[in-house]
């Protein structure tokens, strides 16, 4: 059968210990050499065959797949960060459906998770923001007119932004448009959680300024709204001594009982 594994956001040990397990028992691995650390691969079999899914078209990952098969060999189907979210998996599910080949999905830890990490931050603050949007510019492949950045800039909620690296002075226009201001904190997160992570400070304004100035044009998230600067929140109601949880009755003197 094939699994699908999250790679996790960089760092060899973010992978999941059943994502690990797979891959030591995997006959063929296929993974996304340009954005999966190799260094994952450093516990696979002797006899296990690696493809490099950089190179390949979709046609030709099924081709390999069709012949791990037909040898009753497993297959690991290696993406970065957790292929729910741009990693192209849906496409790949249908034609091993129509072919009647089964499959299993094991999740990763997404970038998205790694990028906060790196930037010691929450993204959900009480009073400050409470969702988190994640999305891309439009590029050569587009995105429908309703997922808009400016259209989701008007919710003022934590925005993670992939894929965009080289649109970032086209990001703060379409980011301000929607009413985020220039002074808006923001951060830019370059390969997340890899030994050469870099974090950096700025504001919608100044995006693409940062990134010329650390030479930034690929492999980073751009992270934008107030919960940036970690300041000026609420205390989180379910440790407050005042407040009744399940588990716990209030205190009227404010102290914990």
């Amino acid at each position: 059968m094939v699994n699908f594994v999250g790679a996790g956001s960089g760092a060899e040990d973010l992978i999941t210990v059943r994502g690990q397990r797979l891959l030591s028992e995997a006959d063929v691995i296929i993974y996304a050499g340009s954005l999966v650390n190799p260094a994952l691969l450093n516990n696979k079999k002797e006899s296990c065959a690696v493809y490099d899914s950089a190179k390949l078209t979709l046609e030709e990952v099924i081709e390999i797949i069709k012949e791990a098969e037909a040898k009753g060999q497993n297959t690991v189907r290696l993406h970065t960060g957790d292929p729910c979210i741009y990693g192209a998996i849906r496409e790949q599910m249908d034609l091993l459906n129509e072919l009647g080949i089964a499959y299993a999905y094991c999740p990763g830890v997404s970038a998205f998770s790694g990028a906060a990490s790196a930037l010691k931050m929450e993204y959900t603050l009480p009073n400050v923001s409470q969702s988190v949007i994640i999305t891309r510019m439009a590029g050569r492949t587009p995105v429908p007119d309703r997922e808009s950045i400016a259209s989701f800039a008007q919710h003022k909620a934590t925005m993670v932004v992939f894929l965009s690296t080289g649109l970032l002075e086209e990001l703060s226009e379409e980011l301000v448009k929607g009413g985020y201001t220039k002074d808006t904190p923001a951060a830019i997160v370059y390969k997340a959680t890899w030994p050469e992570e870099e974090t950096h400070i700025c504001t919608v304004g100044t995006l693409a300024q940062t990134a010329k100035q650390y030479n930034i044009t690929k492999t980073a998230l751009m992270v934008i709204g107030d919960a940036v600067a970690q300041g000026n929140y609420e205390r989180s109601k379910l440790y407050d001594p005042t407040f009744t949880t399940e588990y716990r009755k209030a205190s009227h003197s404010g102290e914990e009982s």
